[in-house]
């Protein structure tokens, strides 16, 4: 078996389909797959070579890539003729999973316009605030988000198309009625620093921050995540000069089951489907037998999803009763899986391996990835650095720590983000000379494997959704009884994190755990909302220079969770 770095040096030297050479971009020079296509307008014009193959499989829908793509010309031609969309214009997308979010998706960046995913739990003041910080200027949306957002974009002037509607109204068209089949997609000059994607990430202030990310970003992110099954490929078959995808006797095939607003469902899943022409199980919506029954009757290769999701098609039940022998991958992200779940992915599933990927919105979902063997005998390690990403670990100067030392991860590579949008300051933060600050606290050992142990950020971690404290905290404040809030994250077996909140209200006021959950439902997605909240008639604890101690707050208040973390 070959050596994880001289796999890597195999399959990305010289001559190679995934050679990986030295290039400046904006005055900083970083590693990138040579044959990279300029956009992902190519990307998405190679599946109509695919014709009849089955590409989005949905709720009892088979979508092949030909009639995707004739979709995807119709609405392009829609929105550049109808509309009046330019290269440039930020269209947003607003609807839970459907072949219709893929299309969209696919449309707004062949026409050269900024695709702007909008979170669909968020409330109507969270999807006002983002329309605003777009500036969006048309959006695409399902019924129920269309409810959402009508009053907000009326008030602004942007038109709706609505997908799935049975009626049109003031300032929504339905979907059927602006798109006509057959005709081209329209021809539009555009190149890979141009601007592909705008997704929403918490911001400590309160407020979501816009990740923008270029063509380039996004392709090359694209490429990492297939160059990394490559050289996992070449390091079992190190003879083989062209490895195998998977080592399956069925066909390649994905499971969504995460947001396609997410990071993970759109880059690594969903336009990894698009690019290699694999096919493509759209969830309704998470539910662990109904994934095990499409497992089995899709024959489903590879499944990705937040490590819950593992546990809970592990603890379901009807595990045992249906046929996962197709799975050849079961991977986590968006936070770490416990060495337990790791064991019990590898003994119980019939032939798939465990694999973790440790990637973040701003590095679009690419990063260090740990699987098989590897994750085995490495099971609280998120993995080795991946050939285009540089990693270092510094102190608070700065500075890079040696080998074992502990500090902030940082990341680099063409992958990551250009900036935040209409946000100068806040990328100035987390971009310094090309660099990412995670906002991760880790280390790495001898053999190049990262370990994170903490975040330097105010951040609860639930269920692989990034919940910042501040935009909760806000929240509460806003509650006329309250005179004092904490919000902080407590260990959770199936979550990672529950969000806990302690909090001092002025004197005579009286409020519930109910009301006061009711009161930040009003105001915030109901992911954010506390799960546990604990009422105190003294103020909280605090450091030297005023702070709340969180920690502290944490281990008095959930002593067990505390000594489970």
């Amino acid at each position: 078996m070959l050596s994880f770095d001289e796999a890597v040096a195999r399959v990305t030297g010289p001559g190679q389909p995934l050679e990986i050479v030295d290039q400046e971009i904006d005055g900083v020079t970083y590693k990138v797959f040579k044959n990279a296509p300029p956009t992902l307008r190519e990307i998405f014009a190679s599946a109509r070579a695919r014709g009849d193959e089955t590409f989005l499989v949905y709720e009892g829908e088979r979508w092949s890539f030909g009639q995707v793509m004739t979709h995807v010309d119709a609405l392009g031609a829609s929105l550049v003729e109808r509309y009046g969309v330019k290269a440039g214009d930020r269209v947003a997308i607003g609807m839970r999973n459907l072949p219709e979010w893929v299309i969209s998706f696919a449309a707004i960046l062949s026409i050269g316009a900024i695709s702007v995913s909008l979170n669909g739990w968020w409330t109507e003041d969270e999807l006002a605030y983002a329309l605003d910080d777009s500036g969006a200027s048309l959006v695409l949306a399902d019924p129920e988000r269309v409810a959402r957002m009508h009053a907000a974009c009326q008030q602004r002037s942007i038109p709706i198309i609505a997908v799935r509607s049975t009626e049109a109204s003031d300032g929504v068209e339905r979907y059927e009625d602006v798109i006509t089949l057959g005709t081209p997609l329209p021809e539009v000059a555009f190149g890979p620093e141009h601007d592909a994607t705008i997704l929403y990430t918490s911001g400590t202030t309160g407020q979501p921050k816009g990740a923008v990310s270029t063509h380039r970003a996004v392709i090359q992110a694209l490429m990492a995540f297939g160059c990394r099954q490559v050289v996992e490929m070449t390091r079992i078959e190190p003879s083989d000069p062209l490895p195998p995808a998977a080592a399956s006797a069925y066909p390649p095939a994905l499971i969504l089951t995460v947001p396609l607003f997410h990071v993970t469902g759109c880059v690594p899943v969903m336009l990894s489907s698009f690019a290699s022409g694999i096919k493509l199980v759209i969830m309704y919506r998470w539910d662990a037998d109904k994934a095990l029954q499409l497992i089995e009757s899709e024959r489903v290769t590879t499944f990705v999803g937040v490590p819950t999701q593992s546990w809970d098609l592990l603890e379901s039940p009807n595990f045992h009763k249906y046929d996962t022998s197709s799975l050849m991958s079961i991977a986590g992200g968006g936070a770490p899986a416990p060495p337990t779940l790791v064991r019990r992915v590898d003994e119980e599933f019939a032939g798939g391996r465990p694999a973790i990927g440790y990637g973040m919105t701003e590095t679009n979902g690419y990063g260090p990835g740990n699987s098989g063997d590897d994750y085995i005998s490495h099971p609280s390690s998120a993995g080795r650095c991946v050939p285009i990403m540089e990693l270092e670990i510094r102190d608070d100067d700065n500075k890079p720590v040696p080998t074992g030392g502990r500090g902030e991860i940082w990341f680099k590579g063409p992958n990551v983000i250009r900036c935040y949008w209409n946000k100068p300051e806040d990328t100035a933060e987390v971009l310094v000379d090309g660099w990412l600050r995670s906002g991760d606290i880790g280390h790495l050992d001898e053999d190049g494997f990262i370990y994170v142990e903490d975040r330097a950020k105010d951040m609860v971690l639930r269920g692989g959704e990034n919940i910042y404290c501040a935009e909760v905290e806000a929240a509460i404040y806003e509650h006329p009884a309250v005179y004092e809030a904490a919000v902080f994250g407590v260990p959770d077996p199936r979550l990672g994190e529950q969000v806990a909140a302690a909090v001092v209200l002025k004197p005579g006021a009286q409020l519930s755990a109910q009301e006061l959950q009711q009161h930040v439902a009003a105001r915030l997605a109901p992911f954010k909302v506390p799960t546990l909240i604990s009422f105190s008639t003294e103020q909280l604890p605090r450091g030297a220079t005023g702070k709340i101690l969180k920690r502290e707050l944490r281990s008095t208040l959930y002593p067990e969770a505390e000594a489970s973390s």
